[in-house]
């Protein structure tokens, strides 16, 4: 399911916790049928123990110490289920809040609609080259660009370098940075866009970028 513009994702949200919770359930009756088997076996030996052979009494003490086991694997079921059940709330939650502004994600490849905009990141001062290809491979912009230590944001506004225009669409960025002695400078990259929507049935919760899905730890930052 993909929700739009903040929509509260009733229907996904209850589809991952019933998942979650049928799981946990199946588990619970599978130890609870085992737990009652046991005190079913214990109840028994007690009631048909012969008087003058009693049972053992640190054979006792083992089933009874298996006894507690059981029961405190059935609480520890119970919680765990109750913390995925909040991990899944938390996460859909702070998924929802990135819908509707621009973040960065690192990457090459940005939506062109009216421009196109990169992070450049660079360690030191950098001359660079900044190529652009379109989807299909086509080169439709190359030229110079300077870069200060640290990042810089490079907006395409999709003319060639001949002046055409370029259609909107998927295109790709590299980078080539030199500093003033001619040694090679590492450039990384990011990408730019606006969260349309959160697929909530996904675990994680998948963001809608351009097209493209992310997962919130993927986020670099917020631009706006």
């Amino acid at each position: 399911m993909t929700v739009v513009s903040g929509t509260t994702p009733q229907t996904s949200s209850s589809s991952s916790s019933n998942t979650a919770s049928s799981a946990n359930k199946l588990a619970n009756q599978q130890i609870a049928g085992n737990f009652q088997s046991f005190l079913q076996l214990l109840t028994t030996q007690l009631q048909n123990q012969n008087p003058l052979s009693p049972l053992d009494t640190n054979q006792f003490t083992q089933q009874l110490v298996q006894f507690a086991g059981i029961e405190q694997q059935m609480k520890g079921n119970a919680s765990l289920a109750s913390l995925v059940s909040i991990e899944q709330s938390v996460q859909s939650t702070q998924a929802l809040g990135y819908v509707g502004h621009t973040v960065a994600i690192d990457g090459s490849t940005a939506q062109l609609t009216n421009t196109a905009t990169w992070s450049l990141n660079a360690p030191t001062d950098a001359s660079t080259t900044v190529t652009i290809t379109s989807s299909t491979g086509a080169t439709a912009y190359s030229g110079p660009f300077a870069v200060k230590a640290g990042m810089a944001n490079f907006v395409w506004d999709g003319k060639g370098n001949d002046g055409s225009q370029w259609p909107p669409g998927s295109y790709k960025i590299s980078v080539v940075g030199t500093d003033s002695t001619g040694a090679s400078v590492p450039v990384s990259t990011q990408v730019q866009g606006v969260v349309g929507s959160v697929d909530l049935s996904a675990s994680p919760p998948l963001l809608s970028i351009g097209g493209q899905n992310y997962t919130t730890n993927q986020i670099k930052r917020i631009v706006s």
